[in-house]
């Protein structure tokens, strides 16, 4: 038997990103998003409507209002089974460091670490 899909939250602001993202989310990575947020109240919002329900929140550090490190601070108290994962233009050691502490399962690359997000993406899948 198959399982179902992820349920995913995508809060990225570039409609390109997301055009690209969420087909290949969906076909390689076994992941529905249900929602997207391009600024951090959107992201409240999607999370407030998908609560206790949605299993992996992506989030982009850098967003249209408010920003990634607010979105990481709203799921800190997240469910056990619930993944947050950043999937950032600006994965620096520093970010990557301010992520952690506030509760990141994952800090991916955008340009170079696309392959090890999705990788990780279906494992958090295989996990359920």
């Amino acid at each position: 038997m198959t399982k179902a899909p992820l349920i995913a939250i995508l809060v990225e602001d570039s409609r390109t990103i997301r055009d690209t993202l969420v087909p290949a989310l969906r076909e390689l990575g076994h992941t529905q998003v249900v929602a997207w947020a391009t600024t951090s109240k959107e992201a409240a919002n999607a999370l407030a409507a998908w609560h206790g329900q949605w299993e992996l929140i992506i989030v982009d550090l850098f967003l249209a209002a408010g920003s990634g490190l607010d979105v990481l601070k709203q799921v800190q108290a997240r469910e056990p089974g619930q993944h947050a994962i950043v999937l950032s233009n600006y994965a620096t050691d520093e970010m990557r460091r301010q992520c952690t502490e506030l509760g990141a399962d994952g800090i991916f690359d955008k340009s170079t670490e696309i392959d090890l997000f999705l990788d990780r993406c279906i494992s958090i899948g295989e996990m359920r």
